[in-house]
């Protein structure tokens, strides 16, 4: 199983679960969580869900092994957009890390151990909240290989975090270190290693005691209106072509073990 789903007390964990590739997500594995996070949504018992990485990862992005055999192409065509697509919450659609183009009605906790790099941070910026543990870090780490945010990076990452510093870190593809995260406003909290999850299984716990359909309208009110958000994404899904341009080169280095660990030395 590429991920581990369990429920508890109205609280949805969801695990990537591939940690001998950094929990990089591969199609089969984006098919899982795009279909994890929809049964959350339509679960009435549950209320909160927390996203995590199993073995000590969050997510190194998407698995650029498959990216630079064409092992993934197939998903790429799955997930191509339409243009008369105006509606992530009414209309669903799965994006090439999987839940990313989702507009839940629900709160989803990101706990991050580990890398949140490239996909695995448009991954996290998805996500309503974020922990993340001492040494853990984020960043477009993708900037390396050609390999564009078609995730919702563009979109999400300038929203929360003004356009000054998204331009700093999409342009630069740096280390985001958690304290500095915490500082910029990626992350809501920092904690001790290893205890990520717990701190946002104790969050998740505090937003269920609250009156729900309050709670949600409000989150909803928040957030960019759904027709906003879904021209947007079509915008940013337009980089994909550059993938064929320069990432799949990109990816094969990486394969071949170019710029591994973050190294941006030799690519």
């Amino acid at each position: 199983m590429t991920i581990h789903v369990e429920t508890d007390a109205g609280i949805t964990t969801i695990s990537i679960n591939r940690p001998d590739s950094r929990n990089a997500v591969n199609p089969d594995t984006a098919r899982a969580l795009y279909a994890a996070f929809l049964a959350f949504e339509a679960a009435q018992d549950q209320q909160v869900a927390v996203l995590t990485g199993i073995g000590g990862y969050f997510c190194a992005g998407f698995d650029l092994k498959a990216a630079g055999s064409g092992n993934s192409d197939d998903w790429i065509g799955e997930v191509d957009l339409p243009d008369d697509w105006t509606d992530p919450m009414t209309d669903p659609r799965p994006g090439p890390m999987g839940p990313s183009r989702l507009m839940l009605s629900k709160p989803v906790i990101a706990a991050i151990e580990g890398p949140a790099v490239a996909g695995g941070m448009e991954l996290a910026a998805w996500c309503d909240m974020r922990v993340m543990a001492e040494g853990s870090f984020a960043g477009v780490f993708c900037r390396r290989w050609g390999v564009p945010l078609i995730d919702g990076g563009t979109v999400r990452l300038p929203a929360m975090l003004g356009q000054g510093r998204a331009s700093d870190l999409i342009l630069t593809g740096r280390p985001l270190p958690a304290e500095e995260a915490l500082m910029m406003g990626f992350a809501n909290r920092t904690c001790p290693t290893g205890t990520e999850l717990a701190m946002a299984r104790q969050i998740a716990h505090d937003l269920i005691r609250f009156p729900q359909a309050c709670m949600r309208a409000d989150h909803l009110s928040a957030r960019l209106p759904p027709a906003q958000l879904a021209e947007a994404l079509k915008r940013e899904w337009r980089s994909a072509s550059a993938f064929a341009a320069e990432g799949r080169t990109g990816a094969a280095r990486f394969a071949s073990g170019k710029g591994r660990g973050g190294d941006f030395g030799e690519i």
